[in-house]
This record gives structure tokens, C-alpha cells and sequence, in this order.
């Protein structure tokens, strides 16, 4: 599905508004600077798994180039701008994590560090009913990021599988690179 097209899709699906936009943007002042924190704990959690250990550590420096790619990452969650580049860059993200064989079933339970700590901060750094509302307006856009994720992933297993590969892991990370080197 075109990510753009996804991309209203999901909005109407899950409710964002502009008012969540236009909130999330507020946020962003208060969450941004903890995406180092937040970048920490999420490949802290990736780290502590031997497979996806590997993964992380199989080129000098990655580990540290990505917590850069977290952080502006982070930051484009409290842009308040969702439109189809922001679409397709969330498109770009799934397709390099299923290239480099990181499938939902890491990325879905690491998104949850993601979510705990990003309320935690919330619910200390704001005050009174504004806390039900940021909540309401992050848990949105979360919902939003892992369904474009998802969807890049199902479009790259979709396509390493009708290129004639078997084994999934395979089938997934193979229809990724294929869909990256036609971008």
C-alpha cells in the first residue's frame, strides 16, 4: 500500500487529529531531550538478546551511529508534521531493520520500552488533566509508527517470498533489500 495512503488509513483508524498533532509538537520541547535516556534502554534491550546482539555489533560502530538515528527518530515522534514523507520515512526505517533480519517480533516488544519510558517521563513532567491528553496523543502516534513499520515489513516478506525464498528470515530480509535498492 502506498505509505502515504497507509498513512490516512491509520489516522482515520486510530482517531489522530490535528489537535494530536498540534499536541504532540507541544511535547516535544519536554520529550526530546530524553531520547538519549529512552535510546539507551532500547538498545540496552536489543543488546541483551544474543541474536539481535549480533546483529547490532556486526559492523564496528553501528551501535553508536544509531543511537544519532534513534534520537532524530525520537524527535520526528513530537514534529508534529505525519504526512507522506513522514510516511515513507517510516517505511524506509522497517524495511532497513527487516534488511538487516530485526523482524516485528523484536521491534514490537522493543517499542514497548520506547512507550514505558516516554509515559514515564510524561506522567512526571506534566501536571493535572494534561497528562491524559499527551498520553492519549503519544499513544497514537505509536500506534501509527508500528502499523507503517509493520506494513514495510509484510511488503518485503510479501516480495522475498515471490522472489521464490522459502525460509522467512530469509524471504523478509532479501524482499527488504530488493525494495531498498528500487528506492
Amino acid at each position: 500500500m502506498d505509505p502515504g495512503d497507509l498513512l490516512a488509513l491509520l489516522k482515520r483508524r486510530t482517531g489522530f487529529t490535528e489537535a494530536h498533532a498540534a499536541l504532540l509538537k507541544e511535547l516535544g520541547q519536554v520529550m526530546t531531550p530524553i531520547a538519549p535516556e529512552v535510546a539507551l534502554a532500547f538498545y540496552d534491550y536489543l543488546g541483551r538478546d544474543p541474536e539481535l546482539a549480533e546483529i547490532l555489533h556486526a559492523v564496528p560502530g553501528r551501535v553508536e551511529r544509531l543511537y544519532g538515528t534513534f534520537a532524530r527518530w525520537y524527535a520526528g515522534l513530537f514534529s508534529g508534521v505525519y504526512d507522506r514523507v513522514y510516511a515513507e520515512g517510516r517505511r524506509r526505517i522497517g524495511l532497513v531493520h527487516a534488511r538487516l533480519g530485526i523482524g516485528p517480533r523484536a521491534m514490537v516488544p522493543a517499542m514497548g520500552i520506547v512507550q514505558e519510558l516516554s509515559l514515564e517521563h510524561m506522567r512526571t513532567a506534566l501536571r493535572g488533566p494534561e497528562v491524559f491528553s499527551a498520553v492519549e496523543a503519544f499513544e497514537k502516534v505509536l500506534a501509527i509508527e508500528l502499523g507503517l513499520i509493520e506494513e514495510s515489513y509484510l511488503e518485503a516478506l510479501s516480495l522475498g517470498l515471490s522472489l521464490g525464498h522459502k525460509d522467512l528470515r530469509r524471504a523478509l530480509s532479501e524482499g527488504a533489500a530488493a525494495l531498498l535498492a528500487g528506492s
